[in-house]
This record gives structure tokens, C-alpha cells and sequence, in this order.
């Protein structure tokens, strides 16, 4: 097997020059050509040459120069990310995007979201260094913005549907997660169940759509709590509720036992994150959860799967939906493909300790 390309160029032990393919190409008696056939493992050169010029690369310290090799043919074979790496599922996701770059002989370029480096100014990092493609995950651009971008550069959008050419998505059916969410509380007995809002973006739209449906499927009231994302909004929101404080519902009039400013029995937050604040806030104020409180999370990250977390959470298959991601970014690089191509999988419910029957 040839040895893995590096990124750089090695210097040899006595300070010269670095070796060139030119040099590896003379001490083997062979062309430039062959070389680099043979350092790349690819058909041509047989076997007998095929270790002459491996012998001479190692003799030489000769290191090939992927970026440059690259650069040459006017490929950098880098898909670009933008994420938000401080929320975990996210940064689970990148973890099996490059799995799934590496596969496909791809290289990934990171460009995390900040509170100084917003969507926009990530995205443009991106493209000054050249990346062939980018991944979006759960991107809060206008879908103008992002058809634009496209038609620049072959865009995948992770976790939001973009109904815009040349933009394809990945994502889970989250309003059916969220509707499994509400089926497993009122299985249990509930029917005073909140939901934590995720905000104005669209990812959180479509959670929130999924609530309010799944309770007017059951006949029940909605109470919608404003949140966002993170620990600190879900320990707010739970404040609130354990305090009596003023929460509007978004359907009227709460059912009966879970009136304006009542407690909810359970809890739907719109992601782990605020469902873990909500755990915080809860335990804290020496609620018990879920002994008082049920509580279910999405997206069933590493946090959830703490031992003392526990959460009941919706599973929406992190790693298939990085490698149907890094393979439509590919099939447009490689393949031709020029059709809009959309997948959306099944989310999972995964029951676990902060969901049980109210008292």
C-alpha cells in the first residue's frame, strides 16, 4: 500500500531542498507521470516499479504536496460546514460528516457560529478558501439568500427543508417527532403539557407546529412558553412555571388543572439543550422530575445520554443524515446530478427516566 499523501513538503535531514516528484521521478529511472500514479496507488505502474519508486520517495523524505496537487487541477475536494459547535447535536453532526468525507476522499472546512462570527460571514469564510461545496446545518438564511448562494455553489441544507433550486435537504420529519412526544405523555396520562419554543427560526417553527397539532389531535389545549435553544432559556421557562408566573397559552384557555399560570405535569422542550435547563431549573426548586414533572427533550444528544441526564428524547439518526448529506454535496461535485434532491427520515422516540404517569 503507498504510503498516506501529507499536506506539506518535508525537509530532508541535511537541510536541502525538499525532494520534488522531478527527483523521486529520476532516482527510479521512471517519468513524472508514473510517479505520481504510483504514490497515489492507482493502475498503471506494476508492481516491481510500483516499489522502486516508493523506495526512492523514502529515500528522498518526498512527501506529496495534496494541496498543491490539488490547486493544479483546480480542485480543493473540500466540502464546507457551518455549524454552531456549541450545541451538541451539531457538533455530533460534524463528527460524522467528516467520517463520511473521509470515505468519499473529501476533506472538511469548519466555519463554527459565534456570537461575533454570524451565518453570513461563516458562510463567505468558506468560500475565500475555495470549498467546493457547503453544509448547512439547520441554516437560518432567508431562502433567497440561500438560493443565491447556490447559484454559486452546490448547497446542502442539514435539519430545514429550502424548497429553492440547487439547495438540496436533509432532515428528520420533526413535526412527527415532536407528535410521538405528545402521544407518549398523554399514553402516560397527561394532559397538561407545555412546550418551550425554539424562537423565530424555522427549524423551531416546524417543532412548534408539530405540538400544537398533535395536542388539537388529542383534544387538548396548548401552552406555548417563548424560549430559544439553549440550557439558560429552558431554566427560565421552568422558573416560570414553577413560580406561577404569567405564561400565555397559544390555543385559548388551558384545559381543566392547567389553567393560566398553572404547572404543566410534562414538558416538551423544542432540543436537549433547553430540556436540560429545564432539568436544572426544575431540580433546583425541588420539583420532582418525573415524579411532578415529565420532561422530554430532541435530538437525543450525548447529553441526553448522561446517566444522571437520563433524558426522554426523539432520536433523528445524526450519522445517516451526515452521510446522505456529504454524498448529495458529491454526487453534484462528481456525479452531474443538477436535480433539487430531498430526504427526510423518520425520527425515533427514545424513552428513557424524566417521562413517567402524573401523580
Amino acid at each position: 500500500m503507498p504510503p498516506k499523501s501529507s499536506t506539506r513538503t518535508e525537509v530532508p535531514p541535511d537541510g536541502g531542498k525538499p525532494a520534488t516528484i522531478a527527483d523521486v521521478a529520476a532516482r527510479a529511472g521512471v517519468s513524472k507521470a508514473l510517479v505520481s500514479l504510483a504514490l497515489r496507488g492507482e493502475p498503471g505502474p506494476n508492481p516491481v516499479t510500483r516499489e522502486r519508486v516508493l523506495a526512492a520517495a523514502e529515500a528522498l523524505g518526498y512527501r506529496a504536496n495534496r494541496t498543491a496537487s490539488l490547486l493544479a487541477r483546480r480542485r480543493t475536494r473540500q466540502l464546507g460546514v457551518v455549524a454552531n459547535v456549541r450545541n451538541p447535536f451539531q457538533a455530533e453532526l460534524v463528527e460524522d460528516l467528516q467520517a463520511a468525507a473521509d470515505a468519499l476522499g473529501y476533506e472538511l472546512a469548519l466555519s463554527p457560529l459565534t456570537r461575533t462570527h454570524g451565518e453570513p460571514r461563516a458562510i463567505e469564510t468558506l468560500l475565500g478558501v475555495r470549498c467546493e461545496a457547503l453544509i448547512l446545518l439547520g441554516p437560518i438564511s432567508p431562502s433567497r439568500a440561500l438560493a443565491e448562494l447556490a447559484r454559486r455553489i452546490p448547497v446542502v441544507s442539514v435539519g430545514r427543508r429550502v424548497r429553492v433550486a440547487g439547495v438540496d435537504a436533509v432532515l428528520a420529519a420533526d413535526d412527527q417527532g415532536v407528535r410521538q412526544a405528545v402521544d407518549h405523555l398523554v399514553a402516560l396520562g397527561h394532559r397538561a403539557i407545555a412546550h418551550i419554543d425554539g424562537g423565530t427560526g424555522p427549524i423551531a417553527a416546524v417543532r412548534r407546529r408539530g405540538y400544537q397539532r398533535a395536542m388539537a389531535a388529542h383534544g387538548l389545549q396548548t401552552r406555548v412558553i417563548p424560549g430559544d435553544l439553549t440550557e439558560q432559556a429552558g431554566a427560565a421557562a421552568a422558573a416560570a412555571l414553577v413560580g406561577g408566573g404569567e405564561v400565555a397559552p397559544a390555543g385559548g384557555e388551558a384545559s381543566s388543572g392547567g389553567g393560566r399560570g398553572a404547572r404543566p405535569t410534562a414538558v416538551v422542550a423544542v432540543n436537549d439543550r433547553c430540556a436540560v435547563g429545564v432539568l436544572d431549573a426544575l431540580t433546583r426548586a425541588g420539583v420532582g422530575v418525573p415524579t411532578e414533572v415529565s420532561v422530554v427533550g430532541y435530538d437525543d444528544s450525548a447529553l441526553a445520554q448522561i446517566a444522571h441526564v437520563d433524558l426522554t428524547t426523539v432520536n433523528q439518526d445524526a450519522a445517516r443524515q451526515a452521510r446522505l448529506a456529504v454524498e448529495a454535496a458529491v454526487e453534484r461535485l462528481d456525479g452531474g446530478r443538477t436535480r433539487r434532491r430531498e430526504v427526510v427520515l423518520p425520527p425515533r422516540l427514545v424513552i428513557r427516566g424524566t417521562t413517567a404517569p402524573p401523580r
